[in-house]
């Protein structure tokens, strides 16, 4: 894609304006370091934009709160405060969704994960939000704890303008297929090789 020019055109009947402003379902994948960290890059990107961000994070503990997260809690504060950027939303299935009076306590993650995925439905349905991060999303259609089919309808029949990107390894080839961009993160060197564990700042 010299100077952000596509290779080439398709003959889809619409406008240059038309064909760029779809909305994008996305897919961070592969063993390397960065696939949530890109996705967290792009909502900020979105919130810079007045979107509606809404995050879902599958799989992380309770336990582990990431810079991210309390960057995306401060800036839909000043969203609140000041009207600059977009409303943010961050939801945890490691310490109990926020919209159930459930504290987690990790006794059934699988259910845990399909009330996650039986809200983001909704709220895809709802056009609640502009942008959806599913960090770690990948795990669960691999579980089994979601139906990889309903997965992939649900997402390519969004209503409206909805970005979602999703986040995680060994993405499922229907999740793939299904996808507008993908990007495979292939670690070459990792400082966990060499027996450094994850450290404050860069992991989170």
């Amino acid at each position: 894609m010299p100077q952000g020019q596509p290779l080439s055109v398709p003959d889809d009947g619409l406008t240059t304006k038309q064909r760029r402003n779809r909305p994008l379902l996305a897919v961070h994948t592969g063993d390397g370091k960065g696939k949530s960290t890109a996705a967290f890059g792009l909502g900020l990107r979105g919130w810079n934009q007045g979107w509606n961000i809404g995050v879902f994070q599958f799989v992380k503990s309770a336990k582990w709160r990431i810079g991210e997260q309390t960057v995306f809690e401060r800036l839909g504060r000043l969203h609140e405060e000041t009207g600059e950027g977009g409303p943010v939303e961050w939801h945890k299935m490691g310490s109990g969704w926020s919209w159930t009076r459930k504290q987690g306590d990790g006794s059934d993650h699988a259910a845990d994960a399909a009330q996650g995925w039986a809200e983001v439905k909704r709220r895809l349905a709802a056009q609640t939000h502009d942008l959806l991060i599913l960090d770690e999303f990948t795990y669960l259609m691999e579980w089994g704890w979601v139906d990889v089919e309903d997965v992939v309808e649900t997402l390519t029949q969004r209503p409206g303008f909805q970005h979602v990107v999703i986040t995680g390894r060994r993405a499922h080839p229907a999740l793939i297929e299904a996808a507008d961009l993908v990007t495979e993160m292939t670690k070459i060197k990792h400082p966990m090789d060499a027996g450094q564990k994850g450290q404050r700042g860069i992991e989170w």
